[in-house]
């Protein structure tokens, strides 16, 4: 076997060996005790949220592109209990 296929053989398992190679992408994906999508536009609506273009779920939260008060606004919102962050955004950042 050359030195080549060694180091690669060797550098395929240590991936495979952490599970980076092989885990799943569960952070993009709604958790079992996730308020549903709806509820969580409903939320957005009574917080005076209007315009929502998407909801995805990333990072453990949903995340949500709106608008209020005239502007473009980024929000994170809390799986379980609905409460709503907005996150600062750059301008023309939609």
């Amino acid at each position: 076997m050359s030195i080549f296929k060694t180091v690669l053989a060797a550098a395929l398992a240590a991936t495979l060996a952490t599970g980076v190679a092989v885990a799943p992408a569960l952070a993009d994906t709604p958790g079992k005790d996730w308020m549903p999508i709806d509820q969580v536009l409903t939320k957005l609506t009574e917080a005076g949220y209007g315009s929502v273009r998407s909801i995805e779920a990333d990072d453990g939260v949903w995340k949500a592109k709106a608008s209020r008060d005239g502007r473009s606004v980024k929000v994170q919102i809390d799986p379980q209990t609905g409460a709503i962050a907005e996150k600062a955004g750059k301008p023309g950042d939609d």
